[in-house]
C-alpha cells in the first residue's frame, strides 16, 4: 500500500465484519417492524392463502377507503367489479400467482364508496422453506390520473386525425378533376397524388394509434365480428385469397372494441408481411375465455425471440430491414390485450410459420344497463 492510501484507509469508518458479510442481514435490522405502514403512494395488501385480508398500509386506506379493521378478514374479491367477480377473476388472478410466482394486472377496481380507479397490480405469492404457499402480497397503484391523460391525448389526436382527413380527401378529389385536364400521367399531378395518398397514411396511423388505446366507454360485441373487421382493415381486396377461416364461434366480449379490432390487425399485418401463403384466422372459447388465433405458414420466429418480440423495439433476427416496420405492433397487441385482463400466447416453428393467440374474458350473457 502507498503512503497516500496508507493515508486514506485512516478516514474510512471501520465497517464490522458481519457486515461485510452480511449486509442484507443488517438491513433487515434496521427496518422498522411497521415498515410497510409508512408507504403511503401505493397499496399494499397481505392476503392468507385463500385471499382474505391478513394486513393493510396507509397507502390502502388511501387508495381504496377502508379503515384496516373495516377489511381485515374480508375476501378481496371486493375490490374487483360485479362483471370481473362473476368471471372470477380475482380467483384467477390468484391461482396465476401461485402457479408462476407472481401476476401482474391493470384494471379497473372498486373503492369502498363504489367509485371505481384505474389500477396496477401486482400480486406476488409467499412460500414457505419446503415451496408451500403461505399467502399473497399485493401491491397496487392507482393510475386513474394518468389513464385520463392518456385517453384525452388519444380522444385529442383522434380528433386531429379526423379533421384532416376531410380536406385532404377534398385535395385527392381536387387533383382527380385537374388530371382530367391534363396530359395522361403528367408528373405533377402524380408527385401531388402521391403527396396527398402520403397525409392520407399519415392520418390513417393517427387514429388507429389512438383507437388503439383502450377507453372507458366499453361496449359488447362479438369476437367473431371483431376478427372479420380486422381483416377487412388490412385485406381488404385480398382478403378471400389470403385468409381461410376455421371455426369463427361468436364469443360475446365486452371492451374497447375498435381497440381489439386494432390488436387483432396488427397480428394480421404481422402474417401478411411475413408469409405468402393463406393465413387461417379462427374464434373460439376456452377455459380462459374468448380467443382469436391467427396462423400463418411464413419465416417463423427464432427461439430465442419468443420472449422478447413482445417488447417494444423488438423485431426479432428473423426480420429484414426491407420489412418496415419498428417494432411497436405486438407491443401494442400485448398492451390492450391486457388492458382487458387478457394473454397472448406465441409458437412458432422457422420456417413452418407462426400462430398468436388472444384471449380475453368472455362477457356475461346479460345485457349490461348501459345497453
Amino acid at each position: 500500500m502507498s503512503v497516500a492510501e496508507d493515508d486514506a484507509s485512516r478516514y474510512l469508518p471501520a465497517v464490522p465484519a458481519s457486515d461485510e458479510v452480511r449486509p442484507i442481514a443488517s438491513l433487515r435490522r434496521a427496518l422498522p417492524p411497521d415498515w410497510d405502514g409508512q408507504v403511503d403512494q401505493f397499496a399494499i395488501v397481505k392476503l392468507d392463502g385463500g385471499g382474505i385480508v391478513r394486513g393493510w398500509n396507509v397507502g390502502a386506506e388511501l387508495i381504496k377507503g377502508y379503515a384496516e379493521h373495516e377489511i381485515v378478514g374480508e375476501h378481496f374479491s371486493r375490490f374487483y367489479r360485479d362483471e370481473d367477480r362473476r368471471r372470477g377473476l380475482p380467483d384467477k388472478l390468484l391461482a396465476a400467482a401461485q402457479r408462476e410466482g407472481h401476476v401482474e394486472d391493470v384494471g379497473w377496481r372498486v373503492r369502498k364508496d363504489g367509485s371505481e380507479f384505474w389500477a396496477s397490480v401486482t400480486i406476488s405469492a409467499i412460500r414457505s422453506e419446503s415451496g408451500q404457499v403461505l399467502g399473497f402480497v399485493k401491491i397496487v397503484r392507482d393510475l386513474t390520473s394518468e389513464k385520463q391523460s392518456t385517453d384525452e391525448q388519444a380522444a385529442l389526436q383522434r380528433t386531429f386525425a379526423h379533421d384532416l382527413l376531410s380536406p385532404v380527401t377534398a385535395l385527392r378529389g381536387y387533383l382527380e378533376l385537374v388530371a382530367e385536364e391534363l396530359p395522361a400521367d403528367h408528373r405533377l399531378i402524380r408527385l401531388a397524388a402521391e403527396a396527398s395518398d402520403h397525409l392520407v397514411a399519415m392520418a390513417q396511423t393517427l387514429m388507429d394509434d389512438a383507437n388503439s388505446r383502450p377507453e372507458r366507454g366499453r361496449r359488447r360485441a362479438t369476437l367473431d365480428l371483431v376478427a372479420r373487421g380486422a381483416v377487412a382493415l388490412v385485406l381488404p381486396g385480398d382478403a378471400p385469397d389470403r385468409v381461410a377461416y376455421g371455426q369463427m364461434d361468436a364469443v360475446p366480449v365486452v371492451g374497447d372494441v375498435l381497440g381489439l379490432r386494432r390488436a387483432v390487425a396488427n397480428v394480421l399485418e404481422n402474417a401478411a408481411k411475413y408469409s405468402d401463403d393463406v393465413i387461417e384466422v379462427e374464434v373460439y372459447e376456452t377455459d380462459e375465455g374468448a380467443t382469436v388465433s391467427v396462423r400463418d405458414r411464413g419465416r417463423g420466429i427464432h427461439p430465442d425471440d419468443l420472449r422478447t418480440v413482445l417488447e417494444e423495439g423488438e423485431r426479432g433476427r428473423m426480420a429484414d430491414a426491407r420489412d418496415g416496420g419498428s417494432g411497436i405492433g405486438l407491443a401494442s397487441v400485448r398492451h390492450i390485450v391486457q388492458e382487458h385482463s387478457g394473454t397472448v400466447r406465441i409458437t412458432s416453428e422457422l420456417g413452418s410459420g407462426t400462430t398468436v393467440t388472444l384471449t380475453i374474458p368472455r362477457a356475461d350473457d346479460e345485457v349490461t344497463p348501459s345497453e
